[in-house]
């Protein structure tokens, strides 16, 4: 008998209970309102459709992903001169280690609002 955590796709929120279970759906919504900023609670489509809600994380997330780009890209010129030169690699560093963690934060969202949509994984053997 396999567990419900069986049947989710690698990589799924630890947040969120599998779709299978009981009141997954309300793990889920505060998960994904966890990876909006806060003013996003006070709109009540988000708090009504969780699929609605799904798109909005997903697109703050795809821009704080963009933005972490920008940022990696520009900041050793941007800061070069202001701050020591350990200080910048630390900044940089930092960017990077954000931008990876959007990037896996966006999958996650990704396989949330697919299941909020219906769709299931199914494991392939």
């Amino acid at each position: 008998m396999r567990g419900p955590h069986e049947l989710v796709p690698p990589g799924w929120p630890a947040d969120v209970l599998p779709p299978q279970v009981a009141d997954w759906e309300r793990s889920a919504v505060a998960w994904l309102f966890d990876q909006c900023p806060p003013d996003y609670r006070a709109h009540e489509v988000l708090r009504k459709h969780p699929v609605v809600l799904s798109r909005f994380a997903g697109d703050h997330v795809a821009a704080a992903v963009q933005a972490a780009r920008d940022g990696l890209r520009t900041v050793r010129a941007e800061l070069s001169g202001l701050v020591p030169p350990d200080v910048v690699d630390a900044a940089i560093a930092a960017y990077d280690r954000e931008g990876r963690r959007l990037v896996t934060t966006g999958k996650q969202v990704e396989m949330v609002a697919a299941a909020l949509r219906g769709e299931r994984w199914v494991p392939r053997l």
